[in-house]
């Protein structure tokens, strides 16, 4: 005679749970997804490596314990001031840019449901490289004016484009694309306008800085770019849960009770200033808010586009592209020809993927 199953026991497969929820207190509860949080720890550790990689490779050699060892504010002047004041602000420039961008792209495709919804498409990283030229040109400023004159243009052209998306009080994702498209090439052809107008000195200058560069960067870039990014990015992450609503559509979003005009506006203005300040400390790195929030988010397996993992993603695309970028070929090349490169490649594919699907 058999033993009778437990009381307890049942047939039912055991399905483990996708995330985890982390209690802070009593009245704060936060929920984590697993594999969200794995990849962005394994992205996070690349990082790490890339960046040691970097700061001890390059004209002058330097092994990796000198490298801490300088970092940590010891070692001698000479290893000091290659990794202190040459290779640690282009590096930290670098980092912070990809994840400003990163963390940008994913809300403009969360909100406007489409994977080519990125700032690239949109305008709004022209339109500050528009006000940087404009700066370079016409009033022939200084590198500080310049990143004044980018994160004025890239609001500007932030906020006409979302008010020419508006229709009957509603902003539309599609129509934000289209617009901010048109607006794209309009500005664009103002920048070229710009160009044919000025000195040789000064079309030189505003044709490197529209590449998107991180030459010469030091600690008067990277220190107010981190302030910003410190202060944008946990706001925009807070955000997030509102742009998975958005991303269901609007009328479900009202139904879960969300605001929808003014949670998708809040989210504008984050994602925009993000935008901003990136290119005014580098220049209009391109492809990485388009290609990087889709590549976390296959990484993820998540069903809509995370701002944790598409930071992550981004803080790793700039630095190794960078990377390739002085060691690949016979010159060193800007950044913004090698994240060029590898999203060209990249956004086709996305569009024949798209093609084949029938979408």
């Amino acid at each position: 005679m058999r033993d009778s199953a437990p009381a307890h026991a049942t047939d039912a497969p055991v399905t483990r749970r996708p995330f985890r929820v982390l209690r802070i207190g009593d009245a704060v509860s936060v929920r984590i997804r697993v594999r969200s949080a794995v990849v962005c720890a394994a992205l996070l550790t690349a990082v790490v490596a890339v960046g040691l990689y970097t700061l001890a490779t390059g004209d002058y050699s330097i092994p990796v314990p000198d490298v801490v060892r300088a970092l940590l504010g010891g070692g001698d002047q000479a290893t000091h001031f290659v990794v202190d004041s040459l290779r640690a602000p282009r590096l930290v420039t670098g980092v912070l840019v990809g994840a400003a961008l990163g963390a940008s792209g994913a809300v403009f495709q969360s909100i406007t449901r489409n994977p080519l919804g990125s700032p690239d498409v949109i305008g709004f990283g022209t339109g500050s490289a528009c006000g940087a030229v404009a700066v370079i040109v016409l009033a022939h400023g200084d590198a500080p004016e310049v990143s004044a004159g980018a994160l004025a243009g890239g609001l500007v052209t932030a906020a006409a484009v979302y008010l020419l998306a508006l229709r009957r009080g509603a902003m539309q994702g599609f129509r934000l694309i289209l617009v901010g498209i048109g607006v794209t090439g309009m500005l664009t052809a103002f920048d070229q306008w710009m160009l044919t107008r000025a000195s040789i000195n000064d079309a030189v200058t505003a044709q490197i800085w529209l590449t998107g560069s991180l030459n010469g960067r030091g600690w008067a870039q990277a220190v107010p770019l981190a302030i910003a990014v410190a202060v944008l990015l946990p706001c925009t992450a807070l955000l997030s849960r509102q742009a998975d609503l958005l991303e269901m559509g609007d009328d479900a979003a009202r139904a879960l009770g969300l605001r929808v005009e003014r949670g998708r506006l809040a989210l504008v203005v984050l994602a925009v200033a993000l935008v901003a300040v990136a290119t005014a400390a580098a220049g209009p790195v391109t492809f990485v808010a388009l290609a990087a929030p889709q590549i976390a988010r296959r990484m993820t397996k998540s069903p809509g586009v995370g701002v944790g993992p598409a930071a992550a993603m981004g803080a790793l695309v700039v630095p190794v592209s960078d990377l390739a970028a002085q060691r690949l070929f016979p010159s060193e090349l800007p950044v913004g020809v090698a994240t060029g490169a590898v999203g060209g490649v990249y956004l086709a594919f996305l569009l024949a993927r798209q093609w084949r699907d029938g979408r």
